[in-house]
């Protein structure tokens, strides 16, 4: 069975390109055109993972994240954080806002590939890497898994 990956991003461009991206890794890829149609879409879908732009048209990213993370359907879904803005204050905001990797645009297919296998494996040991890591003082809060 394919693996699922929606899209939310206001650029049609970028999210067609990675559609074809998802595609040829063998996802079933669906994208919404900005924030809005992004959580009108996450109501009715549970994805597998989520490839979230962070600089969209009224609600951006970061905030549609925190919506995605205190969705219980959706509080688990990984989400990838998308942006040209590679700045460390934008980064840290999305990742406290729960999302579980950033990759900065452009996207190249290999560097696409790599984190998504980084990230399915993550997964798959999530649950006990936030139980290590989340009440561990040594560890610095930003590096701390999402708890959801």
């Amino acid at each position: 069975m394919k693996r699922f990956a929606f899209i939310i991003d206001d650029n049609r461009l970028i999210a067609k390109s990675l559609m074809q991206m998802l595609e040829l890794l063998g996802y079933k890829v669906q994208a919404a055109y900005g924030s809005l149609a992004g959580i009108q879409a996450l109501e009715q879908i549970v994805p597998d993972i989520i490839l979230l732009d962070l600089h969209m048209q009224g609600v951006n990213g970061v905030e549609v994240c925190r919506y995605i993370r205190r969705d219980p359907r959706l509080a688990k879904v990984p989400v990838l954080a998308i942006s040209s803005d590679n700045q460390e204050a934008m980064i840290t905001s999305v990742r406290e806002a729960g999302a579980n990797a950033f990759l900065g645009k452009p996207i190249a297919f290999e560097t696409l590939e790599k984190v998504l296998k980084h990230i399915e494996n993550r997964s798959s040991a999530a649950s006990d890497a936030t139980e290590l890591l989340t009440d561990r003082p040594d560890v610095p809060p930003q590096t701390r898994p999402h708890k959801s």
